[in-house]
C-alpha cells in the first residue's frame, strides 16, 4: 500500500494532536517577515548571549567534545546545576542520580508529561499558559484542569485551585515567572499549592526558566517549600538565562524515582544533547554574581522602556513582576479583539505582537490583550515604540 504523501495532514495526523493546528508564533513571524515588521512577537533575544560562554563552547569543540556524552548529561553540567540550585535556592540535589540533561526545556517537559502520566491522569494548570502544555498532555492521553488566572494581577485563588483536584488529577504543571502574564508567584502562592499536592498526593512540574528575570517578587522554586522537594519535577534551560535559546539546553531536577521515570522517557526521545554546548552550559552556570544581577537590571530597564512607551502609545499597560514579556490592553485604542488587531498591526504599522488568546483554552475568553517582547535591542525596543505611536497618530 503506497504512503499516503498525496492526502492532506489532517487524515494522517493522530486524532491526539487534531485541534492543535499550527503554532501561533509561525503565523505571526510569517507576517514579520511579509511586512518587514519590527518583531516584538516572539520571545527571542536579537543579541547575542555573553561572550564567557560563546568561548567555552568553542574551546569544547576545539577540545574534542564533539562526541555523544551520558544519555543523563554530561557530568560536569550536573554538577554545575546541582551547585546552582544549592547557590540560590538551597536545594541539594545530586548530579548524578537527581540532574538530567535535554534538549531544551520544552523537551524535558515533554519527557516529564509522558513519563509520569497515563491515559485519563489529569493536570492542574494555570491559565494562560504556554502553548506547548496542553499538546505534550494530549499525547500522554491525559487531560488538562484549568485554573484561570485572572488580569490585571493574575492572583491564584485558591478555591479554584481546590475544585479543579479530582480522584483521576495526578500532577500540578506550574510555570513561574509565568508566560506570557509576565506572574512571579508569591511564597503564599506556593505554599497553598504545595498544600494541595501534599494533601492530595500530588507530583509537581515547575517551568522555571525565567527564573533570573524575576524583578518582584524574586523567584522561589516550588521545591523549596515544605514537602515539595520529594515531588517536584523542577525544569530550568540555558535559554533565557544566557540569551542562548538556540543552544536548546535543559534540564531537571529531582528526586531519585522521578529521576528514573524522566530517564526511561529521555532516553528514547534525543538520549544526548549538543555535549560542546553542554561544557559551555556548565561554564556559563558558573558566572559570578554581578553576572546574574546585571541581567536582571537590563531586563527592568528593557521592560521599563517597553511598558512607559506602550503606555504613550495609548495602550493599556500591565507591568510584569517576569519573563521578558509584558500585556497590553488594546480597548483604549478601540479594538477588542486580539487576533485581528495582531493580523493587522504588521501591515499597519510594521510592528508584530502575539495574540494572548493563543494562551487560554477557550480563545474567546479573554480577547483584548496582546504580548509584546522586550527581550531586544534598544534601537529594536524604540524602532517598534516609534511605529506604534502611529495608532494614534
Amino acid at each position: 500500500m503506497p504512503l499516503p504523501t498525496d492526502r492532506p495532514a489532517r487524515s494522517v495526523l493522530t486524532s491526539r494532536m487534531r485541534g492543535f493546528g499550527t503554532s501561533v508564533f509561525a503565523e505571526f513571524t510569517r507576517l514579520a517577515l511579509e511586512h518587514r515588521a519590527v518583531n516584538l512577537g516572539q520571545g527571542y533575544p536579537d543579541f547575542d548571549g555573553p561572550a564567557f560562554a560563546k568561548e567555552a563552547a568553542i574551546e569544547a569543540i576545539r577540545d574534542g567534545h564533539n562526541q555523544y556524552d551520558r544519555m543523563t548529561g554530561l557530568r560536569a553540567l550536573a554538577e554545575a546545576v546541582a551547585a546552582h540550585q544549592r547557590r540560590f535556592y538551597g536545594l541539594d540535589y545530586d548530579p548524578e542520580r537527581e540532574v538530567t540533561v535535554y534538549a531544551g526545556c520544552t523537551e524535558a517537559i515533554f519527557v516529564a508529561l509522558q513519563a509520569l502520566l497515563d491515559p485519563g491522569d489529569e493536570v492542574v494548570i494555570f491559565e494562560p499558559f504556554y502553548d506547548s502544555y496542553r499538546p505534550g498532555m494530549a499525547l500522554a492521553g491525559a487531560v488538562p484542569r484549568v485554573v484561570a488566572l485572572r488580569a490585571p494581577d493574575f492572583a491564584l485563588d485558591p478555591a479554584a485551585l481546590r475544585e479543579a483536584v479530582g480522584p483521576r488529577t495526578r500532577a500540578v504543571l506550574l510555570n513561574s515567572p509565568m508566560n506570557p502574564s509576565g506572574k512571579v508567584f508569591t511564597p503564599a502562592e506556593l505554599d497553598q499549592i504545595a498544600a494541595v499536592c501534599r494533601e492530595r498526593d500530588l507530583f509537581a512540574v515547575t517551568d522555571e526558566v525565567y527564573e533570573h528575570i524575576a524583578f518582584e517578587p524574586g523567584h522561589l522554586p516550588l521545591a523549596s517549600r515544605p514537602g515539595m522537594r520529594e515531588r517536584t519535577v523542577t525544569l530550568s534551560s540555558t535559554g533565557k538565562t544566557f540569551s542562548l535559546t538556540g543552544w536548546k539546553i535543559g534540564w531537571s531536577c529531582a528526586p531519585p524515582a522521578l529521576t528514573e521515570a524522566l530517564r526511561m522517557v529521555h532516553q528514547f526521545v534525543t538520549f544526548c544533547v549538543a555535549t560542546p554546548l553542554q561544557h559551555a552550559t556548565a561554564a556559563a552556570l558558573a558566572a559570578g554574581d554581578e553576572y546574574y544581577e546585571g541581567l536582571r537590571a537590563d531586563y527592568r530597564a528593557r521592560r521599563d522602556r517597553l511598558c512607559d512607551g506602550l503606555a504613550e502609545a495609548g495602550f493599556g499597560v500591565q507591568r510584569p513582576q517576569g519573563t521578558y514579556f509584558a500585556l497590553a490592553d488594546i480597548r483604549p485604542l478601540g479594538w477588542d479583539d486580539d487576533v485581528a488587531f495582531c493580523r493587522a498591526l504588521p501591515a499597519r504599522v510594521g510592528v508584530a505582537a502575539i495574540p494572548v488568546s493563543a494562551f487560554y483554552a477557550d480563545a474567546g475568553a479573554v480577547r483584548h490583550l496582546v504580548r509584546f517582547a522586550f527581550c531586544k535591542k534598544d534601537e529594536t525596543l524604540e524602532e517598534g515604540l516609534r511605529r506604534l505611536r502611529k495608532l494614534t497618530s
